[in-house]
């Protein structure tokens, strides 16, 4: 389809120029958004006779931009968000987060003027592209991180320490210098959780017991006291 563009498009051309764009293109993007007009001569007609008002319309919304363009340009603009020890965020920033807090930073944009390639998923410094105007572009450090503090660090060019709960060498309990050499138990807890039970048996358990466990030393020697003293 050809359109006569009413603005600069950026790699299509000029306020002005007809240029043929896929028809895709120009019934979604360009004509609802009032970026370009058919072709046809009517239009043609239309476009020669406001050019005028047009190209004054679009210097003053240039001018407007490139004020804004003085105070947003090379603007950090901080984002807090939650994120696990290697720096992942849980989630992630999209144009929409970007768009909010400029709102909130008293920049009135709109989401389909920043140029962001794909959601921000880890803390750190990312450069954003704010298209203001069609010849106006400002450019934006992002810096997504989990306090205000980090992000001063970040600014300030250092790394950001990632803290960990790492155990360290003292905190580790050498089972060899508690025990002798050849007497650490292969598995101590269940060791001490047989010999607890077995201590708490009622003379009726230890009828159910295996031959071996009823033969025991500890066992055999309560049996021997408990018959020397019926003897008496």
């Amino acid at each position: 389809m050809d359109v006569i563009l009413l603005e600069r498009i950026e790699k299509l051309g000029q306020m002005g120029d007809v240029v043929k764009v896929k028809n895709g293109f120009a019934r979604n993007f360009l004509l609802p958004q009032k970026k370009a007009l058919r072709a046809s001569k009517d239009n043609l007609a239309y476009f020669e006779k406001e050019r005028v008002t047009l190209e004054a319309n679009n210097l003053k919304q240039k001018q407007e931009a490139e004020l804004v363009l003085e105070k947003l340009d090379k603007y950090n603009l901080v984002i807090i968000r939650q994120a696990g020890e290697t720096g992942q965020l849980y989630g992630s920033v999209n144009t929409n987060d970007v768009k909010v807090t400029l709102n909130e930073n008293g920049f009135i944009v709109e989401k389909n003027q920043i140029k962001l390639d794909k959601p921000i998923k880890e803390l750190g410094i990312h450069v954003v592209s704010v298209k203001l105007h069609p010849e106006v572009q400002a450019t934006i450090s992002v810096i997504v991180s989990r306090t205000e503090t980090e992000a001063e660090i970040l600014l300030k060019g250092d790394e950001l320490k990632i803290e960990s709960e790492n155990i360290t060498a003292e905190e580790i309990i050498d089972l060899e210098e508690v025990f002798e050499d050849g007497a650490i138990p292969v598995n101590i807890n269940e060791d001490i959780s047989d010999e607890i039970e077995n201590d708490n048996l009622s003379p009726k358990d230890e009828q159910n017991l295996p031959n071996d466990e009823i033969n025991s030393p500890i066992i055999n020697s309560s049996n021997e006291e408990e018959g020397s003293s019926r003897k008496e």
